[in-house]
């Protein structure tokens, strides 16, 4: 379900590069399938902006976040820690009849009146808020907020499952400092979802009843739609900022923590040698959840925000680098004078370390108020989330299903054309992210419909026709 999901976010992404690469151009196949987004084969701005929304939405929740911690969770928690199954089956099976309504409520907002929401995939208020404020704030947003709460749900009913196997059902004689890295970053993403995601829960129940029930926590006083008074406003839009980076920036680590868990167990069965520094790289795994929830604020320094406190979140943000560096100095401690066997598995776990450490290399120059205030809603930003996150959690998905592919089926996948997805995908990531920071310095905007509308922009555009033909080819 989760790759079906994949596979519809990938054709979005495809829908961005050609209209950033090629901004004005018909399609007319194109045209023909979505007559509603693309009339004549040329894309409007509230389709693309939809197709961006959806794409993060889809990527983020629906396919990292689902794949990682569903997938592999239900595989492997049993399997390593020695338990005949989940503590609860039917709160198990319940977590995943969730995700298919979850996942019906938001593809149909791409067919209903005003289509699906426009307002990325970060939803923010006031332009959220309100169902007559643009295209794509209409009922598409609101189905994008139903569909949101279900998936939330589901993760809720999982996270709970999750804690209390590794908590109950291990193995006589397996403790807790004697779990795979695996089961420690799944554990500890369960607890991070279990105190994170009920916050953005609350939010969106309370952006529903801003849409519908006339309420107005996110409206601010004195706001006009066109040249309609919102007569009920009184809220602060930078209320839904807190509460949904709140979740957002401990959404990342949900991401990333399984699977430096998987790279290290993967590293250390390739490099036939223990993973070096064990109870380091638990520890690591645990202050940086703890930290996590210490950091939102750095996507919001240009809100506003006192320069003190954006002093404070830059601090602790900086400071979370360091259980990340000492778990990269522990991989590559774990490779020395190791024998290794560059398995399709082995390559993906290294490429994983490549672009982790390309990203949050970024991430520290993000993380400073003043680079950021300049950077921020630039490609910049797209090129470091999509290093960090997106490339990164999807090479250990990788990785880990070459690895325990064979005890989930029972037979081998082939090394050769295993070693060619490992090459093409790994330049490709490169050839069409990596050009992102340059067209981000150069003044990028993110969201941006046509390039060709802003005169700083044309000497960008050979780099995004550019990034385009990558995104195409990987």
């Amino acid at each position: 379900t989760s790759m079906f999901m994949a596979v519809i976010g990938g054709l979005l992404a495809m829908f961005i590069r050609l209209q950033l690469g090629w901004p004005g151009r018909t399609w007319p196949i194109l045209g023909s399938l979505f007559p509603g987004g693309m009339p004549g084969g040329e894309m409007t701005p509230a389709f693309y902006l939809a197709s961006v929304t959806m794409h993060g939405t889809i990527m983020v929740f629906f396919v990292l976040t689902t794949l990682l911690t569903g997938g592999f969770g239900n595989f492997l928690i049993p399997l390593q820690i020695g338990a005949r199954d989940m503590a609860f089956p039917f709160l198990n099976m319940l977590s995943y009849w969730l995700y298919p309504p979850a996942i019906i409520v938001l593809l149909a907002s791409f067919f209903v009146s005003g289509g699906a929401a426009g307002g990325g995939w970060t939803a923010y208020a006031p332009l959220s808020a309100l169902p007559q404020a643009a295209p794509g704030s209409g009922l598409g947003q609101t189905l994008w907020l139903v569909s949101l709460a279900l998936l939330i749900v589901a993760f809720l009913f999982g996270s709970l499952n999750y804690i209390t196997t590794v908590l109950h059902l291990r193995a006589r004689g397996m403790s807790m400092l004697r779990l795979p890295l695996t089961i420690w970053g799944l554990f500890v993403t369960a607890i991070l979802s279990l105190l994170a995601f009920p916050v953005l829960l609350a939010a969106a129940i309370m952006l529903l009843f801003d849409r519908l029930g006339g309420t107005s926590f996110f409206v601010p006083a004195g706001l006009i739609v066109g040249s309609v008074p919102v007569d009920h406003a009184g809220g602060n839009p930078l209320l839904w900022q807190h509460l949904f980076w709140f979740l957002g920036h401990p959404e990342v680590y949900v991401l990333i923590l399984p699977p430096m868990g998987m790279i290290s167990d993967i590293l250390a069965a390739n490099a036939r040698k223990p993973i070096f520094g064990y109870r380091f790289m638990v520890a690591s795994i645990v202050s940086i959840a703890g930290l996590s929830f210490l950091v939102w604020g750095h996507h919001m320094y240009t809100s506003g925000m006192h320069p003190l406190l954006g002093t404070a979140f830059m601090t602790t943000t900086l400071i979370i680098a360091v259980p990340s560096a000492i778990k990269t100095f522990n991989w590559l401690a774990t490779l020395w004078r190791a024998r290794i066997r560059f398995t399709s598995a082995m390559l993906f776990a290294l490429g994983f370390i490549s672009l982790f450490v390309t990203g949050g290399l970024t991430g520290i120059v993000l993380g400073q108020p003043p680079v950021d205030i300049y950077f921020q809603d630039t490609f910049f930003v797209v090129a470091h989330f999509h290093f960090v996150m997106a490339s990164a959690a999807i090479f250990a998905s990788f990785a880990g299903t070459y690895f325990w592919f064979p005890k989930m089926f029972g037979r081998m996948m082939s090394e050769r054309l295993g070693k060619w997805h490992f090459w093409f995908s790994f330049v490709g990531i490169y050839a069409t992210f990596f050009p992102m920071h340059y067209a981000g310095i150069m003044g990028m905007m993110r969201r941006i419909y046509s390039p060709a509308l802003y005169a700083h922009l044309r000497g960008v555009q050979p780099l995004n026709v550019f990034i385009s033909i990558a995104a195409l080819g990987l």
